[in-house]
């Protein structure tokens, strides 16, 4: 949210995981369930795309597969202490420029993978430890009984077929398990570039219509100059990681600054 002065805090968010009901809750998630029969049997999950839990998310977790077809749509910069890789979709806190009154994502524009597997999610399981189980959010719009509510229009699948999870479910399970390994990976590449101490605290002015100037901070980005200096071993290095790639779709994301200006003009002229 811009203060007075027109500064905006890009807020901290991350892909961490549920682990138990006394950590810190993932971005959107309210009541984690592990997903069981005996609990779910009756449930469906409406299938029609609705983004509105989304619609005050500003800052978005991201990792380094999707970067390429982010890039062209929103700025990509890294947050908090673990240096997360997150799009700005808002130039002020709690706000979206994406999601549209209907519930919809902004045609033409890459819908994160993040956003994509809610209402699902993997948490780690109490016995054993480090297992993961595929969960859903019981506070769902998207999780209604055997059908969805009269006059809505939309379409709803089961969760389970018996005792036995729906295609819905398996595919929901394969999406999760996917972008676990996706998000492990990611991290793995930041790890990589921080330990060559490539990230560097920046900021970025936005000049709206009507000449209202907002400085976006509490970001880091990767430092061009000192990524040019690094020596022939280091850099060969984060190629054989990945991590180059990475950082070019994030250094080439810079240009889309203007496309999130352009998106509140548009979104204002609406």
């Amino acid at each position: 949210m811009a203060d007075a002065n027109g500064e905006a805090a890009v807020a901290e968010a991350s892909g961490r995981e549920a682990a138990s009901p006394k950590t810190q809750l993932p971005m959107f998630y309210r009541k984690p369930e592990a997903l069981h029969p005996a609990r779910h049997g009756a449930l469906s999950l409406i299938t029609r795309p609705d983004f509105s839990f989304a619609a005050t998310a500003h800052a978005i977790p991201i990792m380094a597969s999707e970067m390429p077809a982010a890039m062209r749509s929103y700025p990509i910069v890294f947050v908090g202490p673990q240096k997360a890789p997150v799009v700005i979709t808002g130039l002020r806190q709690n706000e979206n420029l994406f999601v549209e009154p209907d519930g919809s994502w902004t045609a033409p524009h890459y819908v994160p993978a993040y956003v994509r597997r809610y209402p699902f999610v993997l948490a780690e399981d109490k016995q054993p430890a480090e297992r993961l189980t595929l969960c859903i959010d019981r506070d769902s719009d998207r999780i209604v009984g055997a059908a969805p509510p009269a006059g809505d229009g939309s379409l709803a699948t089961p969760l389970f077929d018996g005792a036995e999870p729906s295609q819905a479910t398996r595919g929901a399970l394969e999406f999760c398990n996917q972008f676990q390994m996706g998000f492990a990976a990611t991290r793995a590449m930041i790890e990589s570039i921080d330990a060559l101490n490539l990230f560097a605290p920046r900021k970025s002015t936005v000049t709206l219509e009507g000449r209202e100037v907002l400085n976006l901070t509490d970001f880091q980005v990767v430092d061009e100059a000192a990524l040019n200096a690094l020596g022939d071993d280091d850099f060969l290095q984060l190629r054989r990681s990945g991590a180059l790639a990475l950082i070019y779709c994030h250094l080439a994301s810079s240009n889309s600054w203007n496309s999130l200006a352009f998106q509140a003009k548009s979104r204002k002229s609406k």
